[in-house]
């Protein structure tokens, strides 16, 4: 049982980490240089539309899948490693909260009405989360990997 958890675990990290990285470092580079605001924004807020549902999922796997081992293990006899995690795990969910709730929204809403600086400035404010996210994540995998 404890390494089906585990599995599900590592897999949710996989998709978000992994998505994250793809969007910032392959993808919008690529359309940033092939399409203009009319073609590029539109096209980024329905992958990322698309990219949050598994975010969610992810969130909500990460979630019972690392309470669920850290109560097997005992708060206070998990490693510090694993506190780290659970804590910039949280910080991650907080700020992907805020980046789906206000920019990501905004965004959305800019797009519907053709205002493309007001688009491209909430892009630019998400592509900025993402990076902050991506680099919490290899913080959290770090601190398990190395802070026993």
């Amino acid at each position: 049982m404890q390494n089906l958890v585990l599995f599900f675990h590592l897999a949710a990290a996989i998709f978000w980490m992994g998505g994250m990285a793809f969007a910032v470092l392959a993808l919008r580079p690529i359309i940033a240089e092939q399409l203009q605001p009319p073609q590029r924004l539109p096209l980024m807020a329905a992958v990322l539309g698309r990219f949050f549902v598994v975010v969610g999922v992810s969130i909500a796997v990460l979630l019972a899948t690392g309470l669920f081992m850290l109560l097997q293990t005992g708060m206070k006899a998990a490693p510090p490693g694993q506190h780290a995690m659970l804590a910039l795990g949280l910080v991650m969910m907080l700020v992907f909260g805020h980046l789906f709730f206000s920019p990501f929204r905004r965004m959305k809403l800019a797009v519907a009405a053709a205002d493309w600086p007001e688009a491209g400035k909430r892009a630019g404010q998400i592509v900025m989360m993402v990076k902050i996210n991506l680099g919490l994540g290899w913080l959290a995998i770090a601190a398990v990997m190395l802070w026993r």
